[in-house]
């Protein structure tokens, strides 16, 4: 009986801790979040070791956000543009002043900026699994204030994995879902 209950705690305590995610949000009560048409996303930092990973998961969050219907997202290009126009020396993380100027010269009533912490797989024991974990934050661009902030964590080795093997969800699945759950915490 005892060894029963041991066992059931385990896995409990592994199933608690497979596959986890985050649901960080902040959102400034005070923000007409409507008012907000024009977005820039600006290059993501890459924390990561895969070198393309930042502009791979800010293309996916683009098309996402331009999928809503709902704001109009400034093109890649154009932002490029904007960056170099305006001399920004780090777009990842931009000062107030550089992202006002910017705003200004693209149009945009925000500007996107966010941090790719982890993208690609990862291992525990013998099993491997994709995982992405991202943070962003929407600057408003009248005053320069963080108006949303959200994290995500998506993908990892679940117990299933670990019990049964197998790699998890394709990274681009992974990703989609990570950009979902941003987008839905930004919309809500």
């Amino acid at each position: 009986m005892r060894n029963f209950i041991i066992s059931g705690v385990i896995f409990l305590f592994l199933t608690a801790c497979a596959g986890t995610g985050t649901d960080e949000k902040y959102r400034d009560a005070n923000m007409d979040f409507g008012a907000i048409q024009n977005i820039a996303v600006l290059p993501l930092a890459n924390l990561t070791r895969d070198q393309q990973a930042g502009e791979r998961v800010r293309d996916v969050f683009v098309t996402a956000l331009l999928a809503t219907g709902g704001v109009y997202v400034i093109p890649t290009g154009e932002v490029a543009k904007g960056i170099s126009l305006t001399g920004m020396t780090n777009p990842t993380a931009p000062s107030k002043e550089e992202i006002l100027k910017f705003a200004a010269l693209v149009k945009a009533d925000a500007v996107i900026t966010g941090v790719l912490r982890e993208y690609g797989e990862v291992r525990s024991g013998s099993s491997t699994a994709n995982v992405i974990s991202l943070s962003t934050q929407m600057i408003e661009t009248q005053t320069g204030r963080v108006v949303w902030s959200a994290s995500v964590t998506k993908g990892g080795v679940t117990f299933k994995d670990r019990l049964l093997g197998g790699g998890g969800d394709p990274l681009n699945y992974v990703t989609e879902k990570a950009v979902d759950d941003l987008i839905n915490k930004l919309f809500m």
